[in-house]
């Protein structure tokens, strides 16, 4: 053949190949693609991308079959686990919707554990029970590894299955493997019940010199800072002279809700610096009006977490609260939500956070201007809890010291201006 007619009659098969019509995505196919792409635009580390060859995962997943949901779901399951990030992950419908409401701040299904994972060894642990739910009952602690969850093991599953085979339906049970730090494993069957989230609590605290405010948040949802403001309008109108915030077992929420809680009690000052995925730190500072802006003392532990350290570092940096209790968790990484076209959500880390003296605390935690004894009450808030107790004396100590700063300053005061009359009159 005529090597030219060769190459003419090449170019034309080239053409046809060009002009072939792509065949459409299919909806699976299609969600794959909006998950790539939304992970692909607002990671917090491009290099990660790179690293693991971003783009060319993207092709592996869509050259296999991808015809059902589940298939979508296994596809970007693989592509995500590759980021060796636990925090960002796909959310299945039905676990969207019970994560949904928990930003609400209203009920959920379940037995009460708040999960994170522990960076070191990648084991999904316990960041916090919630309040007055089967896993509080039972007496799981902050810091508890999970080992197994009905023979399943939670490193297998990811951090959003571990999750959801906790939740259910209420009566049904689920067995659990746990070990506490420094204690043996062991099994527990817990009952799954509604629990009601309640996450700002408050009262008045009275004896027989002071007169005290208690304020707890248990997590940052949608409705977090309005109750929050109640709360204080409320302890205000009772003459209360410090008060108590307590933040423990606070597993974080709601960015957005932390810090408008924050700028409850801050005025002008730096919150916290956020650095995006050009590395670039954007510092977020408070407005001027305070609603609180008396003595206070600040409760953490380990199961403090991610908004909430946002704000405890606020407050400890500012020299605005002291914190007391025990290192907090770690969490130093801000995740955004995103809603997939199928009903089901995309967490992915956006962006990490520090401190306004620059702390970086992923891994690290916070530590406390005072640290309580230990074993920490189980039950925060409650006639028994020992930490309260503390915060109280603390507080009032506090109140003391400054009266009687406040009375040698005023003599002191007294002295200089006699002293300058007398000087007058002579």
């Amino acid at each position: 053949m005529n090597p030219l007619l060769s190459i003419i009659l090449g170019f034309g098969i080239s053409i046809l190949l060009l002009i072939q019509p792509v065949a459409a995505l299919n909806d699976g196919q299609q969600l794959v693609l909006e998950a790539w792409s939304l992970v692909n635009e607002g990671y917090v580390k491009p290099q990660k991308l790179e690293d693991i060859h971003w783009r060319r995962l993207r092709q592996r997943a869509l050259e296999k079959p991808i015809s059902t949901s589940f298939q979508a779901y296994a596809a970007i399951d693989a592509m995500v686990f590759r980021l060796d990030d636990p925090y960002t992950r796909l959310i299945r419908p039905k676990d969207y919707e019970a994560l949904k409401a928990s930003n609400l701040g209203s009920e959920i299904n379940g037995v009460g554990l708040q999960l994170g994972s522990r960076d070191e060894d990648n084991q999904i642990v316990v960041i916090s029970p919630l309040e007055g739910s089967p896993a509080a009952d039972a007496g799981i602690i902050s810091g508890t590894t999970l080992l197994k969850v009905n023979g399943e093991s939670p490193n297998d599953l990811g951090l959003e299955a571990t999750a959801a085979k906790l939740r259910g339906e209420i009566g049904s049970e689920v067995l659990v493997e746990i070990q506490a730090p420094l204690e043996d494993p062991k099994e527990i069957t817990l009952e799954r019940r509604s629990v009601d989230l309640r996450p700002v609590r408050t009262r008045r605290l009275r004896n027989e010199s002071h007169t005290l405010g208690y304020l707890r948040i248990t997590q940052f949802s949608e409705t977090v800072p309005d109750q929050v403001k109640e709360a204080l309008l409320e302890l205000s109108q009772k003459d209360i002279e410090g008060l108590i915030l307590d933040l423990r077992n606070n597993s974080g929420g709601l960015v957005s809700s932390g810090l408008a809680v924050a700028d409850d009690f801050l005025s002008k000052q730096p919150i916290v610096e956020t650095r995006n995925r050009q590395g670039i730190n954007e510092p977020i500072p408070a407005g001027i009006e305070t609603l609180y802006d008396g003595p206070m003392v600040t409760l953490i532990n380990k199961g403090t977490a991610s908004a909430s350290e946002i704000l405890a570092g606020a407050l400890q940096d500012n020299n605005r609260s002291e914190l007391i209790g025990s290192q907090t968790f770690g969490k130093g990484l801000i995740q955004s939500l995103t809603n997939l076209s199928d009903g089901s959500g995309l967490a992915i880390t956006v962006a990490s956070y520090l401190t306004p003296s620059g702390r970086d605390i992923q891994n690290l935690g916070i530590e406390p201007n005072k640290i309580l004894e230990l074993p920490e009450p189980l039950n925060p808030g409650g006639t028994e809890d020992r930490w309260l107790q503390d915060a109280m004396i603390y507080m009032e100590a506090k109140l003391d010291r400054e009266n009687l700063e406040s009375d040698t300053s005023e003599e002191n005061l007294d002295t200089k201006i006699t002293e300058q009359e007398e000087g007058t009159i002579k």
